[in-house]
């Protein structure tokens, strides 16, 4: 098997953890909007209740993202195995619910679990990737996700047509309780796959990181000019951040460098949320309801949705790599804020009890598509792939925490105030997202710099060199592992080193000449 293939198989592997957090945010929206669901825990204060249902699991995952940020200590498998219990923990109090209590708690609770999973897993993407393939492999994150909306929202409509108007709890519990399994497969087989070699390099297990990252990227063969020169990267940059002890959340803050990565790990996650996506795939049915179209109709509307988010992820996975992060950030942000002025139009034109307009109807779903496909090829995956990619290793896990952290309590508020900003405001709640996207698209055209095609190692330079207003640079990196593994091969060929392989330890020969070549930073 190919080293690009195996390690996105890992990557996709991993990315179950998505699957989980994308068939939550799926299947609320039928679980709500059910009749049994509604009898039983919705007879009072429904909005609010409702919106609480939805923002205490966001809210649980930006628990579990602070959570993960001081989980270093347990490598990526440890989180991510610790993660899946927590959360078939919450599921199964979910399906189990009989009092409104019991579903806040169990929604809580899984949230936690989410907030591990969707902060490590990209980590754990980004530090197993080839830095040619590491944006597809960590867009695999949103992929899954749109994968698991696909299930949760193809399952809840069955169940809903099946049993809706019946009273039976069926209709809401059958979507809860398949949410488990998956959990219970991931958690139990992680363990099969190798533990990122940047980790165990980073926790004095340097041997075993170099196997692991050969095994990754050479089929096991510690040998290879490629894995040398990589090995020797991240041995220098975990040295001189060992040095500097730079392991705390206040290091994020520390310098303009850590601060500026920070600032564009907490905006990139913001905008993501402030493109109303949230709204839209919580409470699609009050949403549609505005213009007039049936819960039911809305339901299904919702699965193809979903489809056509899984279209948009294999879009962005197809091009990212070549694109680039930049251009998908900028012209996505401004295509979505279009979709919003004219959904919020066709709202305020044609709104719900008026005369029926097929036409409008049909206007209003065809943009809510275009703005979920265009959202998946853009900031729906980039919102995961790119903080991953900008911290150090010491920084990594607490960097892309923060990141986190912002996603979900942004969520969290779109969670609580959408079906009360619905029912008191209606279309004009739409033009908070116009006004967002349209900002989102300028931020990132001013200060997000390009990570295409850079090593993980790349970014100390990428933000202690490059101007932190972003149009006009020039600024490349001052070499790249390949180059230098080509230096390696070369200079083995003229020592004869090909004949004295067997038995020698990579860090006492090949990785001394890398030294040699200026990739040790501390020289």
């Amino acid at each position: 098997m190919k080293p690009g293939v195996y390690q996105f198989l890992v990557g996709c592997f991993a990315a179950l953890g998505s699957f989980l957090f994308g068939y939550d945010l799926g299947v609320i929206a039928e679980v709500v909007a059910s009749d049994s669901f509604k009898s039983l825990f919705l007879q009072k204060n429904a909005d609010s209740r409702s919106g609480t249902v939805v923002a205490l699991f966001t809210g649980g995952c930006f628990l579990g993202a602070l959570g993960a940020g001081f989980s270093d200590r347990l490598g990526r498998r440890g989180t991510i195995l610790m993660a899946c219990c927590i959360f078939v923990v919450g599921g199964i109090i979910q399906t189990a619910g009989v009092v409104i209590a019991m579903l806040y708690v169990g929604r809580l609770i899984a949230g936690i679990g989410v907030g591990f999973l969707t902060m490590i897993i990209p980590i754990f993407q980004s530090e197993i990737s080839h830095r040619k393939i590491r944006g597809r492999i960590t867009s695999l994150q949103q992929l899954f996700n749109a994968l698991g909306q696909i299930f949760a929202t193809w399952i809840s409509y069955g169940c809903y047509v099946t049993w809706t108007g019946t009273g039976n709890s069926k209709e809401w519990r059958i979507p809860l309780g398949c949410q488990i399994v998956p959990a219970l497969f991931l958690g139990s087989l992680i363990y099969l796959f190798p533990e990122s070699p940047r980790w165990l390099c980073d926790h004095d297990m340097a041997d075993q990181g170099l196997r692991n990252l050969a095994k990754l990227h050479a089929h096991g063969d510690t040998h290879d000019p490629y894995v040398v020169a990589e090995y020797a990267l991240i041995q220098s940059q975990i040295a001189e951040e060992h040095a500097n002890a730079r392991k705390t959340y206040f290091d994020l803050v520390r310098s303009w460098p850590q601060l500026r990565r920070t600032i564009l790990t907490t905006m990139i996650q913001a905008s993501c949320q402030m493109t109303g996506i949230s709204a839209i795939q919580y409470f699609s049915p009050q949403i549609f309801q505005q213009i007039g179209i049936a819960t039911s109709t809305t339901l299904l509307l919702s699965a193809v949705n979903a489809i056509i988010a899984f279209a948009g992820t294999s879009v962005c996975i197809a091009v990212i790599d070549s694109v680039g992060r930049r251009p998908l950030e900028i012209y996505g942000s401004g295509v979505m804020a279009m979709t919003y002025v004219i959904n919020a139009i066709l709202i305020a034109r044609f709104p719900a009890g008026s005369s029926s307009n097929t036409g409008a109807h049909w206007g209003f779903i065809v943009m809510t598509w275009l703005f979920n496909f265009v959202f998946f090829i853009t900031g729906g995956p980039l919102s995961w792939a790119i903080p991953a990619e900008l911290f150090g290793t010491a920084m990594r896990t607490k960097g892309v925490s923060v990141g986190a952290m912002t996603s979900f309590a942004f969520n969290t508020m779109i969670g609580q105030v959408t079906p009360i900003a619905v029912t008191a405001i209606g279309w004009k709640y739409y033009i908070v997202f116009i006004v967002c996207n349209v900002t989102n698209g300028l931020f990132f055209w001013a200060f997000l710099p390009e990570t295409k095609g850079l090593n993980l190692e790349d970014m100390d330079e990428l933000f202690h060199e490059s101007p932190t207003f972003v149009p006009g640079s020039k600024w490349k990196p001052s070499s790249h592992v390949e180059e230098n593994a080509k230096d390696i091969a070369e200079q083995e060929k003229e020592l004869g080193a090909g004949e004295d392989k067997i038995g020698r330890s990579p860090d006492l020969g090949m990785v001394e000449r890398v030294e040699d070549l200026g990739l040790d930073e501390n020289k």
